[in-house]
């Protein structure tokens, strides 16, 4: 079956993860971690895009980012994906591609669900095991959202500003959403959507959402659709 198209509207935050090839590691060490950050800042500027938050594992990326054109995304990433590989590459004295081909992305409900997902990011060391509080792991913009440590590559979105009046009420109210854990239901949620290439959000935001790009946005109801004739008359 072909795959659909990703869902893609200007100025509505994604959630993109971009994984090593076969699950390999792409980071191996600290200047990695550095240069990629530093390229991922200079092709978001180039390209029109905002990051809210992130996380670099050692073999996957989250981003949470807000495209401003049709093709911010896209070209934001082709240009972050091709210096990174070719950095990579010479470093470690190896050919060939580094990515496992192509990045998954979910549309965001930023009213309903940018707070959770700027927590599934921030919190993938800790379900990893690699730390037990994400103010620990250096590598996720965890420290500017939650502690105002400065990180030039984020961009506070709205509904983190929301939080407060100002941002040391900000941090403290964003520090206080980490006493409460996601659900498995929420994880799943976030997991499914942008593996899938759906909309994570409420139903009427998917309705919207639909409706604007005359495409479905999440998957069919098992069954069919038991409101429909045709579903009435194969149940006889």
């Amino acid at each position: 079956m072909a795959r659909l198209p990703r869902i893609m509207i200007p100025g509505q935050p994604q959630h993109v993860i971009v994984r090593g090839n076969n699950r390999s590691e792409i980071f191996c060490s600290e200047a990695d971690y550095h240069f990629y950050l530093e390229k991922l800042q200079v092709a978001c500027k180039k390209h029109d895009c905002h990051v809210h938050a992130y996380v670099l594992m050692t073999n996957h990326v989250h981003l949470l980012i807000t495209p401003f054109t049709d093709t911010s995304l896209s070209k934001t990433l082709q240009m972050l994906g091709r210096c990174y590989v070719q950095y990579f590459n010479y470093c470690y004295r190896r050919t060939g591609t580094l990515w496992e081909g192509r990045y998954k992305a979910a549309l965001i409900d930023s009213e309903s669900y940018l707070l959770t997902c700027m927590r599934y990011i921030e919190l993938n060391p800790v379900r990893a095991g690699m730390v037990t509080d994400p103010a620990d792991y250096p590598w996720s913009s965890y420290r500017f959202n939650a502690l105002g440590q400065a990180d030039s590559l984020v961009t506070p979105h709205f509904e983190w500003q929301r939080l407060g009046s100002d941002d040391s009420k900000r941090q403290a109210a964003y520090r206080y959403l980490f006493k409460h854990a996601l659900s498995e239901a929420q994880i799943n949620d976030i997991r499914d959507a942008t593996n899938k290439a759906w909309v994570l959000g409420e139903g009427m935001f998917k309705e919207r959402i639909q409706l604007q790009l005359a495409r479905r946005v999440e998957p069919a109801a098992k069954g069919g659709d038991r409101k429909s004739a045709q579903f009435k008359i194969n149940r006889v």
